[in-house]
């Protein structure tokens, strides 16, 4: 029994450290010194280890490269600490899942696989050129200083709620590239097989033409090729114009939406502090408003205010603005 109390008692102590450890490098909560100072320093390290990979592709400071290697170390050093300690506690982030269920979530996510792609090139793959180019992926780390504040969070709304439109827009761009290829190769071939060989290298043109770019390096000398030039041309205007008028009309909605629900707590809203018994922590704004019939407006974590997107994860002690739908 006392071989039982003592497992018990570990366990939970075990837990209560993987919550604690949780709510430092999870939550980002400002008004808690260990989390707000955690942050601080993670934004440090991201930013030394971004700034010595830009220094070392200087060849006139070959000198320091060695105290860059050294930055560089202990930088991945921390980001495997972080990568370990996020896999740890990633139950929380996953409440009701199995554990392993909640480490599959995470490495799939995109906190994961961006933390994965930082820390790989270092250890096993820095003699391949292709796989070094993976150390462009620690830049994407920058995206989590801004994670949770309003300005990038509308930013992460936008582009998840029109992802469809998005997604139908670029694949308008993709076929529109491959007509014009085809288009080209089949007017200029002939004229210049040096440059338009088969309908692969219309690719080039095509999409310098449909983006509005226009090199100049590679251009129609027939007839028939100006014509089709320019008439890809100005498709290529109202190609562009397509994702940014869809993107600027995100941005209205958005800002509407966080105007109107900011004016004024109408009927049916309520204010809601997350407190550690509440069964919407570690769910997402989307499951709550499916499980629950209850969308929430703005939440409140520590100092920051703002309006989440539909993947956005409630924490402990988030103070949220709730309007409760009325069930059919």
């Amino acid at each position: 029994m006392l071989f039982l109390g003592y497992n018990h008692c570990m366990n939970q102590k075990r837990e209560t450290i993987r919550r604690r450890v949780f709510d430092i490098i999870q939550i980002g909560n400002r008004s808690d010194l260990a989390s707000r100072s955690f942050d601080i320093f993670i934004v440090i390290t991201i930013l030394l280890n971004i700034i010595v990979t830009f220094l070392q592709t200087f060849k006139t400071l070959a000198p320091l490269h060695p105290a860059f290697d050294a930055i560089e170390t202990v930088t991945i050093l921390i980001f495997c600490v972080e990568y370990a300690l996020r896999i740890w506690t990633s139950r929380y982030l996953f409440p009701g899942e199995s554990p392993w269920t909640c480490v599959r979530k995470f490495l799939l996510s995109y906190v994961g696989i961006i933390d994965l792609l930082t820390i790989l090139p270092f250890f096993f793959l820095s003699g391949f050129v292709a796989f070094r180019m993976f150390r462009v992926v620690r830049i994407f780390h920058l995206f989590r200083i801004n994670a949770n504040y309003d300005s990038f969070n509308v930013i992460k709304s936008v582009i998840y709620e029109k992802r469809n439109q998005l997604a139908s827009s670029v694949f308008i761009i993709f076929v529109l590239i491959l007509a014009a290829s085809m288009c080209m190769y089949s007017a200029e071939n002939e004229a210049q097989p040096e440059y338009f060989q088969n309908a692969f290298s219309g690719i080039w043109w095509s999409v310098s033409a449909l983006l509005t770019v226009g090199y100049g390096d590679i251009y129609p000398i027939t007839t028939l090729g100006r014509i089709l030039a320019i008439i890809i041309s100005f498709l290529g205007v109202g190609v562009v114009a397509i994702p940014t008028g869809i993107i600027s009309a995100g941005f209205v909605e958005q800002y509407s939406k966080a105007a109107n629900s900011t004016v004024s707590l109408e009927m049916g809203t309520s204010s809601v502090v997350v407190d550690i018994d509440s069964s919407w922590i570690g769910h997402s704004v989307e499951e709550i408003r499916e499980g629950f019939h209850c969308i929430i407006i703005l939440i409140q974590r520590g100092d920051a205010v703002f309006m989440p997107s539909e993947s956005y994860r409630v924490a402990l002690k988030d103070a949220l603005i709730v309007y409760h739908e009325k069930e059919n």
